[in-house]
């Protein structure tokens, strides 16, 4: 007999009830509501706080936790990554984006090495990757939709326009830097299309649709697009092996309905357990979002909403911390700053931070035009970090930047000025070359150096120019710099890294023993011109 077939039918719930306990149901009732009321007041149960600074409170919520055959972070044995989504779900997916640039959940099924997980929400991921469906650059890294474009049919990103008289040099391709392209050292491909799923960056919420469900403790996985993305890879090995926070990644055999496989990075999203076990103090994580201008706009949290994303604590509403250090920041002089940035900053982290972009060539970090960056408030020192994110810009392109110099998207140096905290160039070529002179922004951009205001963010953040123009930080600045070059370069860990990398990537359908030894090729000879052109300084 099934275990879910009864022997007999269900007894009706009253028959089983004592009489006099139907006779006098409004006591029982009563009695029930209050000791439900007080479990609920003093109880343990699992209850968001609302308004609370209290770190006691701070604890992620997984209920049911997939502990999988083998832990995906495991580099010892090869990972295999499906997904089932429906025609009708795919296609809902890719219309919502297309259509209105909205990146709408949809249901899956995914298995991880054997083990299939049910009802997952899966969503497109991205920005400047993504505008590629929508019919050319559209958005730039963290960009909004762009409004004509240069001659030949290649967009820049979105709201550039070139002057009437200028031409982009010949060969040169905005389009091929993010939305795909080869040639970018130990990048591979990242060209997507609808056609073909495996290509679509994704979200993989495991708690989208049954609240509180984790996978090997996690809510959230991130897929990847491109193949082998070395550069994404080395640029996290790197980050971790210094001993800063960063996200943990996998690489895997993954295909969708069936498909021919594909080597594709799986990446740890930050989660609120994320948040919970990423330092041994507790405090707040917030995300930047890409139209985030890091700039006071008042005292009122809801106008901050649209700014930063609270990752744990959830429904707190409490982004004060931020707001605070803002407000200080807008009204402190060149001397307050000086003299007071580390009561309100871990200067010694942030000076890692800082100096850990430029060493990796990641020109799309919290000073680029994605915004790429989470804070964290540390609720026992009172202090804010910067927690790196998306690295899947760092190491390609020119590798010459020293400590003074401006890193622009693509790892080109931006423009003469000495140190300086934006990206450089928006839209800089992955060959390091800045837009042609006196190409500027449409209206309705933000400049890098502006305020933020509507839209996206085209780069740069006070925080990170005014850190680094300052003089009071330059010993603090390149004491971290050199120490991390050791670390990185000059101690032979990045080769080695790499070498690691080369043996535990697999191959798939879509990339060959060939292709991935190309990769590696290109990867070994970026690090070594880097490591030379900082030996030379």
């Amino acid at each position: 007999m099934d275990e879910h077939t009864s022997a007999e039918p269900r007894k009706r719930l009253r028959h089983r009830i004592p009489t006099s306990l139907r006779q006098h149901w409004t006591i029982a009732v009563a009695l029930v509501a209050f000791v439900a009321l007080v479990g609920t007041v003093f109880g343990t149960s699992r209850i968001r706080p609302y308004i609370t600074g209290d770190p006691t409170v701070i604890a992620s919520e997984i209920t049911e936790n997939i502990a999988g055959t083998v832990d995906l972070f495991d580099t010892s044995v090869d990972h295999e990554v499906s997904i089932d989504i429906s025609d009708v779900e795919y296609d809902d997916m890719i219309d919502a984006y297309v259509d209105d640039g909205e990146k709408e959940w949809v249901t899956a099924d995914v298995t991880i090495d054997g083990t299939v997980i049910t009802d997952v929400g899966v969503r497109l991921k991205g920005n400047s990757t993504l505008s590629a469906l929508r019919g050319g650059m559209g958005e730039g890294p963290g960009g909004g939709e762009g409004s004509g474009g240069p001659p030949g049919g290649s967009e820049l990103p979105g709201g550039f326009e070139l002057p009437d008289d200028v031409e982009l040099p010949e060969g040169f391709d905005p389009a091929e830097m993010f939305a795909g392209g080869e040639g970018m050292p130990g990048m591979g491909g990242t060209s997507i299309s609808t056609d073909d799923p495996t290509s679509l960056p994704l979200l993989i919420d495991f708690s989208k649709n049954v609240e509180g469900r984790a996978y090997q403790g996690m809510t959230q996985l991130s897929v990847r697009p491109g193949s082998p993305v070395l550069n994404e890879a080395m640029a996290l090995s790197l980050t971790d092996a210094t001993d800063q926070p960063t996200q943990r990644y996998a690489y895997t055999v993954y295909s969708v309905n069936g498909s021919a496989t594909a080597t594709r990075l799986l990446l740890e999203h930050p989660d609120e357990s994320y948040a919970n076990s990423l330092f041994d103090s507790d405090g707040y994580l917030y995300k930047a979002d890409a139209s985030s201008s890091f700039t006071y706009v008042g005292d009122d949290q809801a106008d901050y909403t649209d700014q930063f994303e609270q990752i744990n604590a959830e429904g707190t509403g409490d982004v004060q911390p931020i707001i605070s250090f803002l407000k200080w920041m807008d009204s402190a002089s060149d001397e307050e700053f000086d003299a007071h940035l580390a009561d309100w900053v871990d200067v010694d982290s942030f000076a890692q931070y800082v100096a850990t972009q430029n060493l990796l060539v990641n020109g799309d970090d919290m000073s680029g035009p994605g915004q790429n960056y989470y804070l964290w408030y540390d609720l026992d020192t009172k202090k804010i970090s910067v927690v790196s994110w998306d690295l899947n810009m760092a190491m390609q392109g020119g590798t010459t930047a020293g400590p003074s110099d401006t890193v622009s998207m693509g790892g080109g140096m931006g423009g003469p000025g000495g140190r300086r905290g934006q990206g450089g160039a928006p839209g800089a070529a992955a060959t390091g070359m800045a837009p042609p002179e006196g190409a500027t922004p449409s209206e309705g951009r933000t400049q890098p150096n502006g305020d933020g205001g509507e839209g996206r963010s085209m780069g740069g953040n006070t925080l990170k120019s005014r850190f680094l123009d300052s003089d009071a930080f330059t010993d603090v600045y390149e004491a971290a710099y050199w120490d991390l070059y050791e670390q990185m370069y000059g101690s032979g860990l990045a080769l080695s890294i790499l070498d690691g990398l080369a043996s535990g990537v697999p191959t798939s359908d879509g990339l060959t023993a060939e292709s991935l030894q190309s990769s590696v090729d290109s990867m070994r000879t970026w690090i070594q011109q880097r490591t030379d052109a900082l030996a030379a300084i």
